[in-house]
């Protein structure tokens, strides 16, 4: 079953003494933060009154915090969102939606593990699978066929020496 709320983030800071916070973002971009209105912090809506990326991080002003004492008692909070807020690409999915997905061969059918882990490189993400070894493969469409989440279910291509 899919969490409604995905953790997005941890307030690592204040900015600034008016109140604003810095959110240190886990997510692909920063400014994907920045579509969403209401944020979630201890299981509680928080609106977002503003919001803008500086430098790798989000510095965001809720609603009902403003000073600096407000915003340094939210320091090391995680950031939740909502998944039904959330709007993906095509094609795209949430890493936590991924993680223990059985993995099949595309060709043969055959169970090759679980994926454990998504290792984000510069050039690309690489699955992590394991089974009666570890298989890297990396997250692009010549090896990864079918991603059916719905059913549990990953299809790759491997190719000699994976």
């Amino acid at each position: 079953m899919k969490k409604q709320f995905l953790e997005a983030g941890e307030i690592v800071n204040t900015h600034g003494v008016g109140g604003e916070v810095r959110i240190q973002p886990w997510t692909n971009t920063p400014e994907f933060l920045l579509d969403f209105r209401t944020l979630y912090i201890d299981g509680r809506p928080v609106r977002v009154l503003r919001a803008r990326v500086h430098k790798s991080c989000v510095i965001a002003r809720f609603d009902g915090v403003d000073s600096f004492d407000g915003a340094n008692a939210l320091r090391g909070k995680l950031v939740c969102i909502n998944r039904a807020d959330a709007h993906l690409p095509e094609g795209q999915y949430f890493f936590q939606d991924l993680i223990g997905l059985k993995v099949l061969d595309w060709e043969t059918g055959r169970e090759i593990g679980t994926l454990e882990d998504i290792l984000e490189r510069p050039a690309g993400n690489i699955y992590v699978i394991r089974g009666q070894r570890e298989i890297l493969v990396p997250a692009v469409p010549e090896f990864i066929r079918e991603t059916d989440v719905e059913n549990g279910l990953i299809r790759v291509r491997l190719i000699e020496g994976m």
